[in-house]
């Protein structure tokens, strides 16, 4: 019965995303809202950027409704516990919708970039503040239990890192949906296991709102005005929802979940590529002598586009390496130690950049050589006359 409640969920989710996505279209194209087109990104043509509008709406409805739903009498059969998870659920509805305001204005006029990191911090503090914090590490780094006044800077620290990571991996067709999309079903699906209901049925109500949003994204056509992007009022709450999801699923807290010795390194695990291609890219702008926050064309995506791969083979080699580790690191938890799985992530992602940096190199050899054997060519003839 649970489980059916949550799946009925998630159709509701997809039905109102697929029914409303068309409605700001056509508010895009009447209104001339569009991404603005310039040489840092791959498209030009006129596309609205206000697919992130449907999100919050839908997710914070469907929750609030399983809020009361729940408190007439459990009338849901999830079986919470009201004085635990019901300000968890609250402080995470309170976030989103700044953080959608927040979004929506950026995405219209433009926001002053340290206005949106006071208010990234501000809603950071929110999880802490409803219960939701990281209290244990589980052995990772060889810490276990962290007191309020180190695991609650931490978590804020996490919160702000992984909203700005999903915001920045938001660079091509289908990444960031596709990427939030198999985090949401992967947590969703282990909460579910826990019989941790309520925050399943936000794991799957985000993704079950985001599969129309990626079909648009991703096959929509831009002349026939179904092409849509999510923008900053899509990318920031996507990154609060799954901080949120992986910080609840890490936290040693028996009303949520029962203890598990993997639950930091597994909930973390969705975000591991996002996280890490941001913490890469900062440290080539800061070796560069480049500001941090200044944009390039160094994120993972750019990489592969750069190979000559399309738009749609790098989406879906990106997110098949974030299903990797999701399977990897979920398995490895129960045989080895946290650190050892941890360590091995980094020397695959190493191993990963590094093959790619040879594949490029290659490729750009060819090309000069391609190039250089007509100029060789020429200067032959020239020298027979």
């Amino acid at each position: 019965m649970k489980l059916m409640v949550v799946l009925f969920a998630f159709g509701v989710a997809f039905y109102l995303g697929r029914l409303l996505i068309p409605y700001i279209l056509l508010i895009s194209y009447r209104k001339r809202l569009f991404d603005p087109i310039d040489p840092r990104k791959s498209h030009q043509v006129l596309v609205s950027r206000l697919g992130g509008a449907t999100f919050v709406p839908i997710q914070c409805v469907l929750m609030v409704l399983s809020l009361i739903l729940c408190y007439k009498q459990d009338l849901l059969d999830l079986q919470i516990d009201t004085y635990e998870v019901y300000p968890m659920i609250m402080g995470l509805v309170c976030g989103l919708v700044i953080l959608f305001v927040l979004g929506l204005t950026d995405d219209l006029i433009g926001v002053n970039h340290k206005f949106k990191f006071f208010v990234q911090i501000l809603v950071a503090s929110f999880l802490p503040l409803s219960g939701v914090w990281i209290n244990d590490m589980y052995g990772v780094l060889f810490i276990t239990y962290l007191p309020a006044w180190v695991g609650i800077p931490l978590t804020i620290f996490a919160t702000v890192l992984i909203i700005n990571a999903v915001n920045l991996i938001d660079g091509i067709d289908g990444l960031c949906s596709g990427l939030v999309t198999v985090g949401s079903l992967v947590l969703g699906s282990l909460f579910a296991a826990h019989c941790a209901w309520l925050h399943a049925l936000f794991a799957f109500i985000t993704a079950g709102v985001l599969i129309p949003f990626f079909l648009y994204n991703v096959y929509g056509v831009s002349k026939k005005k179904r092409k849509i992007f999510m923008g900053d009022s899509g990318s920031l709450t996507l990154g609060f929802s799954m901080a949120f999801l992986s910080v609840s699923y890490a936290m040693n807290n028996p009303g949520v979940q029962p203890f598990s010795e993997g639950a930091i390194v597994v909930g973390f695990t969705v975000l591991l590529v996002p996280v890490l291609d941001v913490a890469r890219v900062m440290w080539v702008r800061f070796r560069a002598g480049n500001r941090l926050f200044m944009p390039d064309r160094n994120h993972i995506h750019h990489k592969l586009l750069d190979m000559g791969m399309n738009h749609q083979k790098a989406m879906l080699t990106i997110i098949l390496l974030a299903a990797f580790f999701c399977i990897f690191n979920a398995v490895t938890v129960h045989y080895i130690s946290n650190n050892i799985v941890l360590a091995l992530d980094l020397i695959f992602w190493g191993l990963f950049h590094a093959t790619l940096d040879k594949i490029a190199h290659r490729k750009h050899v060819t090309t000069e050589e391609k190039a250089f054997k007509p100029s060789v060519a020429a200067l032959a003839k020239q020298g027979n006359k």
